[in-house]
């Protein structure tokens, strides 16, 4: 089995290897049918592998495949963990990247940089399974760097375009931010461990509790709660939990294809993972799941919001991901790590299905993505518009629907948790709801239904894609609509994770909520008791009067409540704080380093002034040569004298 879980990371990196560097000499054709050969070939390994782990009920796999170096006790070693979780993640990564892969042939190929985006989005799914597969964290922290270095070249893949520039450069510049603090939590776990493999720092954690550490002044601060903090910082950048979410809807200037694999199954998904992986370190700080609590819940709701007064068909799509990428953390944080993963996947295709829909309109449109101008496009793209209408319904969760059994699981967990910051994650998900209901029906109105408001050309001309577009979406529709009903019992409710998630008894919020589970068919009519099905369906039901029926409603609510709007719109100030603060911070700080250390102390001081100095010297010194004889006699006289004084006296 080593050399087919080798095989499955190292197909698509092969494929990235032959179409980066001989794209041109192969052709446009033989580059996108090496690069989709590849992730094909890494997903019937995954399969394969699924049914070896999952219901052959093999060992969980933990080897090294190579030693890169040994530094007293510490080995640092390429090396795969294969169990039930790797094998979840496998599937969802190589699936939706092999959808994106083939969806790209039709989205990019009048494009010019065609070969070198196969390239680069094989590359990415290399470094996404190299993530999810390892078992040590120096992998971890060479796949975590490898998402972020692709990504960063993928987002500015238009690298001609300003504003694809700065959108790379700012989503480089935010993942360090948080990288600093994923490098400083690994480097505690070694310190605390001497060890860099998972299995060691999951056994040596329960010795830490009660452990201390001076950071600051004589304040001492828990181990594993500082750990723990520092391990999220780095989830909260790859993950986009604020604050360090500001890099992720400005990911949308890459081109779609690739808006939908970050979005859905690869960089953003990593933090997520990651959290789920240590759940052994995680659950013995309960400090730790209260600030991971909190953050959720917060990015869940206030970024739900911002979702509500965007235009750009993607961007409405973008924050949409980063309210469903607080609601995973928040079930981290209530200990649900299992629903957290639930979601994580059921979100993946819904979402690469929403966003490769987007993009199917967006090629309708002749590249319009202002969604102000369309409309009435339903019946000029019904395979679009029911696929997206099967995604919108599992975003909002409506009943049956894959992401209606993972949000209602983690909106329930929270309810029953009694962590400190429940409640305020219970009102804030529950909140996210409404708004995640209406946006997504916002879009969906919008776009579809109503009279164009596109010019006459344009709508004349839309018609639906070619075959090479929607198909992806319709294999992407079907798990959008069946994987919850067909895993929940196995993988929320069940022993699917058993032995590879570690969940404290006393937060084991999942059991509660199990006690009242029979079914994912009674689970639909027990929703009717509850309220986020209710207030779903207000949320949609206030899209349609405001976009359909009564759309002078939103005009005279922003005549009213434009400052509400004007807040949204910049984003709560985020991106303004960050551009004052730390861009300019950074620039006035460079100036001074240049001014007052390059300029007046190393070129000043330094260079010219050892220059004058010795100039100086020179200039005094040539003085003391005057050719005279007898003043070179009388300065040998006169040390002379100075020699025999400092022999006498001293």
């Amino acid at each position: 089995m080593k050399l087919l879980y080798t095989l499955i990371p190292f197909a698509p990196l092969l494929a990235a290897i032959v179409t980066g560097f001989f794209g041109r000499r192969i052709g446009r054709i033989n580059s996108h049918r090496v690069t989709i050969a590849g992730v094909a070939f890494s997903l019937a390994l995954s399969v394969y592998a699924f049914f070896h782990v999952v219901v052959g009920g093999a060992p969980t796999f933990n080897e090294s495949l190579y030693t890169w170096l040994v530094s007293g006790n510490i080995r640092f070693e390429i090396g795969f963990m294969v169990d039930n979780l790797t094998v979840m993640m496998l599937l969802v990564v190589n699936f939706v990247s092999l959808m994106v892969h083939i969806y790209t042939i039709g989205y990019m190929h009048d494009d010019d940089g065609y070969q070198r985006f196969f390239s680069y989005i094989s590359l990415f799914t290399f470094s996404m399974l190299m993530l999810v597969m390892s078992n040590n964290f120096l992998q971890l922290f060479f796949g975590w760097e490898a998402v972020g270095t692709v990504s960063y070249l993928l987002i500015g893949f238009y690298y001609k375009k300003e504003t694809a520039i700065f959108a790379n450069m700012k989503a480089f510049l935010v993942n360090r931010v948080g990288d600093f603090g994923f490098v400083l939590g690994i480097a505690g776990i070694v310190m605390y461990t001497d060890s860099l493999a998972y299995t060691d720092a999951f056994a040596a954690a329960p010795t830490l509790v009660g452990e201390t550490m001076n950071i600051v002044g004589g304040a001492e601060w828990d181990v594993l709660t500082v750990l723990c903090i520092l391990l999220f910082i780095g989830a909260m950048g790859k993950s986009a939990q604020a604050p360090l979410h500001v890099w992720l809807p400005d990911s949308m200037e890459g081109p779609t294809p690739i808006s939908a694999l970050i979005h859905a199954a690869t960089m953003v998904t990593a933090g997520i993972f990651m959290v789920s992986r240590m759940s052994p370190i995680f659950e013995l700080s309960e400090t730790a799941l209260s600030f991971i609590l909190i953050v959720g819940s917060f990015t869940a709701f206030f970024m739900g919001l911002i979702g509500m007064v965007q235009n750009d068909i993607k961007r409405v799509v973008a924050y949409s991901t980063l309210s469903q990428l607080g609601y995973m953390t928040v079930a981290l944080g209530v200990s649900a790590y299992s629903a957290a993963m639930f979601h994580l996947m059921t979100h993946a295709f819904f979402k690469a299905l929403l966003f490769l829909a987007a993009g199917s309109v967006i090629i309708a449109m002749h590249h319009e993505q202002d969604i102000r101008k369309m409309g009435g496009l339903r019946k000029k793209m019904p395979i679009t518009y029911w696929t997206s209408l099967i995604g919108s319904l599992a975003l909002i969760g409506f009943p049956a629907f894959s992401g209606f059994y993972s949000k209602d699981i983690i909106i329930e967990a929270v309810h029953a948790s009694t962590i400190p910051g429940a409640n305020i994650a219970y009102w804030a998900v529950l909140g996210g709801v409404f708004v995640t209901a209406f946006y997504s029906f916002r879009l969906f109105f919008l776009v579809f239904h109503g009279k164009t408001r596109a010019d006459k050309h344009t709508f004349d001309h839309a018609e639906e894609s070619p075959k090479v577009v929607t198909i992806p979406l319709i294999l992407l529709a079907i798990p959008s609509l069946l994987i919850g009903f067909v895993t929940v019992s196995a993988v929320v409710f069940g022993d699917y994770f058993e032995g590879v998630i570690f969940v404290d008894p006393a937060r084991d919020v999942l059991a509660k909520v199990g006690e009242t589970y029979h079914g994912p068919i009674q689970f639909i009519s027990h929703a009717f008791h509850a309220s986020a099905v209710y207030i779903a369906a207000a949320g949609v039901i206030t899209a349609f009067v405001f976009y359909i029926l009564a759309p002078s409603i939103p005009a005279f609510l922003d005549s009213k409540l434009g400052f509400l709007r004007r807040i949204l719109e910049n984003k709560y100030g985020f991106d303004d704080f960050n551009q004052a603060v730390f861009a300019r911070g950074s620039v006035a700080l460079g100036q001074q380093l240049w001014s007052k250390g390059d300029m007046a102390v190393i070129d000043g001081a330094l260079v010219n002034g050892s220059a004058k100095s010795v100039g100086l010297i020179a200039g005094l010194a040539r003085n003391v040569q005057s050719g005279m004889l007898f003043h070179y006699a009388f300065a040998m006289i006169l040390g002379l004298l100075a020699m025999l004084t400092w022999f006498l006296f001293i």
